[in-house]
């Protein structure tokens, strides 16, 4: 299986406000100028009717029973109004949520893979992918839904509770002291248990990435898996993943839900108090029964609020948790970085001075004082054991590995003043590794460039790949899968051949090209790649010697250094590294 990659867990430097947090997000959901507006206004004309009902039980109680006194006809009437407007407002508000959220998170997301394109590819190597995915399919949609949501239902309960209390003032302002206690009562109990919400979803996001990641992983390996009988052992992983991950779901969920219980039983308090002493008010005749039923009802609205506002600062929480995950992909992973030179077309001339490769501080050197000239249009093959550096050195070209030391200059020009655009122009890429898009054939081969379909067959053909495509009902336009599973190892290596062969950079770097090939199709595809490589600078890392017996030269690598080089007759005529390498190809003594 492959190593697993760090899952990386962010943490704020400084604990902020929310208000703070909610200012890093803002940015993304603040352009939808119309939508916010109709929410708003929507969401106040909703608060605003609150009072209404409660409004409406006073006159009819103490007039409404007496003849004469009150045309009953207006009851209905105004109550019909009543809902008709809390209808439409409720409608246009959900509405503008919609646009605002969906707006915001387009920007948002555009914006994260934007950065997974223009990132430093140190990124890829800290996270997993399918923590990658997650945090920029997932999470981001799941946050963007709650923080929108939350914000604009909190913005309804607060002005609902505005409004209720400036009817419970009208009504009774000696009763609503009562209530204005709640509020020091219910805030206390949302910071304390808010905090506590908001460390267990930055921990849940961190379990769900390791449980992605074993999934992701188990899938990549399925046949090793069941090959070694490894079935017990992973799902033993996953278990404990899982239950890890529950334990912190349930934790969340009595933490959202104490919130919610403890702040219904303070509401219970106040009511208590206001019914008793509003009792005791009526008794000495200081209140009618309509503003006793009025008040009470008035209170009784103040509850959903209240509770809302309680169970409000959960979604608040946990949607911000998951949007700063997207922020932080995208505020702490610097972009590339190159220089201003700029050359529509390298000769191809490439020197290595003292170059030296060091991926991690106490790490041996992949590479160490590394010094290598390479002519332009030379065909320079590189061999040696696995772990030996080569793939680190050509990797360097088009600066997927940046340099540690020393210096790497493309025409006479270091490398990093190159423009990284027009660095990676200058290339064609066949490795062991050959990853597919899930689109058509054509767009494949001709991948970052228009498809022009005749070259496109041209490079197939030379790829040994046009009897695959004569088979395909939909030829050029077929539509390979995921990474092209449908097809052999042979048949995908071919293609990254044919793509090599499309994009016809003068620089070729060829590893392990032809590792997956069998023997007739191998020769095919070494006669297109000599005519593709004359006059052109190419670069062979193989293993298998056969496959680099007309390199001009062979430079042989161990533990980061050169240690031989030479034409493969000067090197087996030597009898060093090389000739045995070649000896236990052969299987030589």
């Amino acid at each position: 299986m492959t190593q697993r990659p760090e899952i990386a867990t962010i943490v704020p430097a400084a604990k902020e406000s929310i208000l703070r947090r909610i200012a890093r997000v803002w940015p993304y959901f603040s352009g939808s100028r119309s939508g916010w507006a109709l929410g708003i206004g929507a969401t106040i004309v909703a608060s605003a009717t609150e009072p209404f009902l409660p409004a409406l039980l006073k006159p009819l109680l103490d007039r409404g029973f007496q003849s004469g006194s009150f045309n009953i006809w207006l009851v209905p009437l105004a109550l019909m109004l009543l809902f008709t407007v809390r209808g439409l407002s409720g409608f246009l508000a959900q509405f503008a949520l919609a646009k605002v959220t969906n707006d915001g998170l387009l920007r948002l997301r555009s914006a994260m893979f934007g950065k997974l394109l223009s990132a430093r590819l140190t990124l890829f190597v800290n996270q997993s992918s399918s923590a990658l995915a997650n945090t920029v399919v997932y999470e981001v949609f799941n946050g963007s839904s709650m923080l929108i949501n939350a914000i604009l239902r909190l913005a309804r309960d607060v002005l609902t509770l505005l409004a209720l209390i400036g009817y419970l003032v009208y009504l009774n302002w000696k009763l609503t002291l009562i209530v204005a206690l709640l509020f020091p009562a219910v805030a206390l109990v949302i910071q304390v248990l808010s905090k506590r919400l908001y460390r267990l979803t930055k921990q849940s996001q961190t379990a769900t990435d390791e449980l992605a990641y074993v999934v992701e992983e188990n899938v990549m390996a399925h046949r090793d898996v069941r090959l070694h009988g490894a079935q017990a052992s992973q799902a033993s992983r996953f278990d404990l993943l899982s239950h890890s991950l529950r334990r912190l779901s349930m934790k969340s969920t009595a933490a959202y839900a104490g919130m919610s219980a403890i702040t219904q039983v303070l509401v219970a308090i106040a009511l208590s108090a206001v019914i008793s002493i509003a009792l005791l008010q009526s008794a000495e005749s200081t209140t009618t029964v309509g503003g006793f039923v009025a008040f009470v009802t008035a209170m009784l609205l103040l509850v959903a609020p209240f509770k809302s506002l309680s169970d409000g600062t959960t979604p608040v929480t946990r949607g911000l948790a998951a949007l700063e995950r997207g922020l932080d992909l995208m505020n702490l992973n610097p972009d590339e970085t190159g220089g201003e030179f700029v050359k529509a077309r390298a000769s191809g001339d490439i020197e290595f001075s003292n170059v030296s490769v060091v991926y991690k501080a106490d790490a041996v050197p992949a590479l160490n004082q590394l010094n290598l000239s390479i002519r332009a249009g030379e065909t320079l093959a590189i061999v040696g054991a696995s772990g030996s550096g080569k793939t680190t050195l050509v990797n360097l070209l088009p600066r997927f590995v940046e340099i540690s030391s020393g210096a790497v200059r493309l025409d006479g020009q270091d490398i990093r003043t190159w423009n990284l655009a027009c660095l990676r122009s200058q290339f064609s890429l066949v490795s062991q590794h050959v990853v597919l898009l899930n689109s058509s054939i054509a767009v494949n081969v001709a991948l970052g460039q228009p498809v022009d379909r005749k070259r496109v067959r041209e490079c197939l053909g030379a790829a040994n790949l046009a009897a695959l495509l004569a088979e395909l009902p939909e030829s050029l336009d077929t539509v390979l899968g995921h990474n092209a599973m449908q097809l052999s190892g042979g048949q995908r290596q071919r293609l990254a051949i044919a793509r090599a062969l499309y994009k016809d950079a003068p620089i070729l770097i060829l590893d392990e090209a032809t590792s997956a090939l069998d023997a007739e199709s191998e020769r095919f595809v070494q006669e297109a790649l000599q005519r593709l490589m004359h006059g052109r600078t190419t670069l062979v890392v193989a293993h298998r010697l056969s496959t680099i017996s007309q390199a001009d030269r062979v430079v042989v690598m161990e533990h980061g250094h050169l240690v031989d080089s030479g034409t493969h007759a000067e090197l087996m005529a030597r009898g060093g590294r090389y000739a045995h390498l070649h000896a236990l190809q052969r299987g030589d003594s």
